[in-house]
């Protein structure tokens, strides 16, 4: 349900919080171009706060990006975020998600991090940084051998570029910066 939902998004806001106003701007203008699926990334002490805040709006689908432990995971579950994000793969963290019953997207950079995800269950990952690691000719190789996994290329997407990322069926997403 989570995924088919982000899948006819198509763009995965990405917000890094530094003020909490600032922040609230960007939300009622993504939410008010019909961008309700959003990731909150936890780089900033203003982060929790702000998942907490949004999570609490029942028209948005906030989740927390850049959880790097399964203490972070646990505590950004108990706040409300309806889904979680990680720049790398890390089986505790897949594996307690699972138990938790939430949408998880771990990232991914390699055909062994994209096995790993795959026999850990997991066949929606995080491709990044995508524009570093090749773009969209990087992960149509990659895809190729993985015909079960759907993508969500984020690192360097943006205005010029995220429409070639959609063009691709392994796409199911693009995730950044560029509309925050």
């Amino acid at each position: 349900m989570f995924f088919e939902a982000l899948r006819q998004q198509k763009i995965l806001p990405i917000i890094t919080v530094n003020e909490i106003a600032q922040t609230r701007s960007t939300v009622s203008m993504l939410k008010s171009n019909g961008l309700n699926i959003i990731e909150i990334t936890l780089r900033t002490p203003q982060s929790l706060e702000a998942l907490e805040e949004f999570c609490k709006d029942s028209d948005l689908v906030i989740g927390a990006g850049s959880i790097s432990n399964v203490d972070q995971l646990e505590q950004v579950v108990s706040i409300g975020a309806k889904f979680g994000v990680s720049p790398g793969i890390f089986e505790p963290l897949v594996i307690r998600a699972s138990q938790l019953g939430l949408p998880y997207i771990p990232g991914v950079a390699t055909p062994s991090e994209i096995m790993t995800a795959i026999n850990l269950g997991v066949n929606q990952v995080k491709f990044f940084p995508s524009e570093t690691l090749g773009g969209i000719a990087a992960l149509k190789s990659l895809s190729a051998p993985f015909p079960t996994v759907s993508f969500i290329p984020t690192g360097g997407i943006n205005a010029e570029n995220y429409e070639e990322y959609l063009k691709h069926k392994f796409v199911l997403a693009v995730g950044g910066t560029w509309l925050t």
